[in-house]
């Protein structure tokens, strides 16, 4: 069948290096080298959510445990990366899992991939964005500074922080990835430095009797006010049971994994770069792994951190768990500021590597023919003018004038299915094409990439049942535009069947 008709690695290289007719580009330039890319994941990796995320799975999932959720989430996304390197390394084009899926199971795969990864970047971006603003203002107020960037025309309401802070990364995505690079390796040296400070300094109010007991018993979720695992909000293997919804405990570390894997969303980013990286084959995987580590790291040592400065159970009390919680209950409210400087900071690089990553899935459908191929069109500086500008327009529409929320399990649930399928494209791929240069392997062929994605799977079905529902409906909407517009323009079913 054409819908799973896949794209030869020789064909997806061959695009890298042509010209289309009429001197339109559709080559994107090496520049970037595995310091930059490790840099990016970072960068996309820390940002808000390393001062809150891992404070509300501990608070509502995992208790002291929640170093074990982050270990486990962790692992699970290093064995992913592992496999996206392997690909990474054969075939160092643009689009990441949409690309190495088209490899290999097929076009409509692909396309579904590829539509998950636009919403995730398109949503996380626009909230990231909207959220920058939220806190810069919570910053200057802190700070004493009366002034505000929310404003009104007539009875419009909007922010211009996210105007400012994506215009700006958009300006220097279209000048160029390697000075946005530069910039964002600079501002996430700043962001580290906050972060190794603050760990630091919270060390030194831990008590260790807030440790005990490290995995607290299991109880029902309705027995702790503000728990969100009721109801729609129960992760899906629980409903699907019929069990009565609960935290804590061995399930509450695995939902917990399930919560925090958000914060290891930068790789599945990175790796849209790999066009744009000089000698990927050995600077992609390094690059990733180096990033990979230090995230880990920096995870573990606040998830640690957290639960030692207070106990879950009063940060379980508080509406909104967070790092700043945990100062402010121990007295040190001077922090607050601190930390607040730290998730601008923070979330200004997130901002760069989503709008990043949004263009260059775009970018790699549309050459492909499933969006618009004008899309692919690339300036005299290599970059995607015309996409990133669009692109840095509807983010900053969606942050400034709609009143954005959106759950960081819907992005979980896009990347997991995203880590499944390249996992079980290695083993497909060694089989298809096992004379194709590998300068990186996954080791454990077949079966390590078969438990990767069981357990990528796993924690998929520990999102909650709202999550579930908007992916179908999100899936519902992409399937009508493949086989309304996709099918009908892709260029590879428009080639003769071998």
């Amino acid at each position: 069948m054409h819908l799973f008709r896949t794209k030869s690695v020789e064909r997806a290289i061959a695009e890298t290096q042509q010209e289309e007719q009429g001197g339109a580009q559709h080559v994107l330039v090496r520049t970037l080298n595995a310091w930059d890319l490790a840099v990016m994941g970072v960068a996309v990796a820390v940002g808000a959510g390393i001062f809150s995320i891992g404070a509300q799975a501990a608070a509502f999932h995992a208790g002291p445990a929640v170093i074990l959720s982050f270990l486990i989430a962790g692992l699970v996304c290093g064995a992913a990366v592992m496999c996206y390197a392997e690909f990474a390394s054969m075939i160092p084009v643009a689009g990441s899992a949409y690309t190495f899926t088209y490899t290999t199971i097929g076009e409509v795969v692909a396309w579904v991939i590829g539509w998950d990864l636009i919403l995730e970047m398109l949503m996380a971006g626009s909230v990231v964005s909207k959220y920058w603003g939220v806190y810069l203002n919570d910053f200057m107020h802190s700070m004493g500074w009366n002034f505000s960037t929310n404003m009104s025309i007539g009875s419009i309401h909007f922010d211009v922080a996210p105007m400012i802070v994506v215009g700006f990364f958009t300006v220097l995505l279209v000048i160029g990835t390697k000075i946005s690079a530069r910039v964002d390796g600079v501002l996430t040296i700043v962001k580290i430095a906050i972060v190794a400070f603050v760990v630091i300094v919270g060390f030194m109010y831990i008590k260790w009797s807030n440790f005990t007991p490290f995995i607290p018993p299991q109880q029902p979720a309705d027995s702790v006010p503000g728990s969100i695992t009721a109801g729609l909000g129960q992760p899906l293997w629980q409903w699907a049971t019929g069990l009565t919804p609960s935290m804590y405990g061995i399930p509450g570390i695995i939902s917990g994994a399930a919560l925090v894997f958000f914060a290891f969303l930068g790789f599945d980013v990175v790796a849209t770069a790999s066009e744009e990286t000089k000698d990927p084959r050995r600077n992609i995987p390094r690059g990733i792994g180096l990033g990979m580590l230090l995230i880990t790291i920096m995870y573990m040592a606040v998830a640690f951190v957290t639960t030692g400065m207070v106990s879950y159970k009063q940060l379980a009390q508080s509406p909104a768990p967070s790092l700043a919680t945990g100062f402010e209950l121990v007295g040190a409210n001077w922090a607050a500021k601190i930390i607040s400087f730290g998730i601008v900071i923070g979330l200004t690089t997130v901002v760069m590597v989503l709008l990043l990553g949004l263009t260059r899935v775009i970018f790699a459908m549309s050459r492909d023919g499933l969006l618009p191929e004008r899309l692919a069109t690339v300036g005299k500086r290599g970059t995607p003018v015309g996409l990133q500008i669009a692109a840095g327009v509807v983010v900053a529409a969606f942050a400034s004038f709609l009143d954005v929320s959106v759950l960081s399990d819907m992005v979980n649930i896009g990347t997991l299915s995203a880590f499944a399928l390249v996992a079980i494209s290695i083993p497909i791929m060694r089989r298809k094409r096992p004379e194709l240069h590998r300068t990186f392997t996954m080791p454990g062929n077949p079966w390590l990439p078969i438990v990767i994605a069981i357990a990528d799977v796993a924690l998929m079905f520990n999102l909650s049942v709202l999550t579930w529902l908007r992916f179908l409906v999100w899936l519902a909407i992409g399937f009508a535009i493949y086989f309304g517009y996709s099918y009908k323009h892709s260029k590879l079913n428009a080639l003769p069947l071998e």
